[in-house]
């Protein structure tokens, strides 16, 4: 099992001037712990129940670049990108200018989108969700073609690309992993059996087991191996405040099969609080193979 730290606050000490020191030390604090992965929230206001809108957000993309350049081993991405923020193309080239700028650490996760205070506030249009769905599976395949061979046109119901041209490609071979955040079962988990690498879920084991035998059965109507998605889960019990029910937590979704579970440092601290994950529960998750 795998570790993934997902950061979705910048209300630390010192205001904006402290928050760029302040990520990089988190990155090399994650790297030293034995972190795999770190996300960053893809929202443009605070979200509850995280804080109110007014507080400090920053746009999810360029802060993995500069996270990027400070570490070397995590793999990145936005937990996850809200599929009505940024035309398909354009998000392609994003993702895959991490990924070559990274050295081959970029993952695309990506969503349906849900907060129409922002949207709103921010002048984004906010379809019905329908159609937000149909457009989150038109931008997976638009990001899959252009880290494809394929550089002809892609034309969809909701998006329309004359050329999908992308170079320079993608580092990772064979392309940045694909992750579909959520747990709607009828739409979000039927497009993660159609095309992702890896679904991130939440809630307690009973629920994710739940969640992960209707992935199965969608994965059975696509054809797909089971096997080839790698579950991912975000943990919210306290792995210090509530140690056993955190330890049984962890061997729950071991037995279903999680590979990576996602921590948040919800703390003025996060660098030290991760260092703490590293020394006291980063040994535990990694010893659940």
């Amino acid at each position: 099992m795998q570790v993934a730290l997902h950061n979705g606050n910048f209300t630390w000490p010192g205001g904006p001037s402290a928050i760029g020191p302040t990520i990089a030390d988190l990155g090399r604090a994650a790297e030293e712990a034995g972190a795999n992965y770190f996300s960053f929230m893809d929202h443009f206001f605070q979200i509850p129940p995280f804080g109110a809108a007014e507080q400090p957000m920053l746009e999810g993309y360029t802060a993995l670049g500069f996270l990027a350049a400070h570490t070397k081993t995590l793999k990145l991405q936005l937990l996850c990108t809200g599929v009505t923020y940024r035309h398909p193309g354009l998000l392609a080239k994003t993702v895959t200018t991490l990924d070559v700028l990274s050295g081959g650490r970029a993952q695309l996760g990506i969503g349906a989108a849900w907060f129409d205070r922002e949207h709103e506030g921010l002048g984004v249009p906010f379809p019905p969700l329908a159609e937000r769905f149909e457009r989150l599976e038109e931008a997976i395949q638009i990001c899959l073609q252009m880290w494809s061979d394929d550089n002809g046109p892609y034309k969809g119901k909701h998006y329309q690309l004359a050329e999908t041209l992308c170079d320079p490609m993608p580092v990772s071979s064979p392309r940045p992993p694909i992750l579909v955040a959520g747990g709607g079962e009828k739409k979000t988990l039927r497009l993660v059996a159609r095309y992702a690498d890896q679904c991130n879920l939440f809630g307690s084991p009973e629920e994710v087991a739940a969640k992960l035998d209707v992935l199965r059965g969608h994965c059975d109507a696509e054809g797909r191996d089971y096997s080839t998605i790698t579950p991912t889960v975000l943990v919210r019990t306290n792995p210090f405040e509530q140690r056993d029910e955190f330890l049984r937590e962890l061997d729950a979704l071991a037995a279903l099969g999680v590979g990576v579970v996602d921590l948040i440092p919800l703390t003025d601290d996060p660098a030290g609080y991760v260092r703490r994950l590293g020394e006291e529960v980063v040994p535990e998750i990694k010893a659940r193979d």
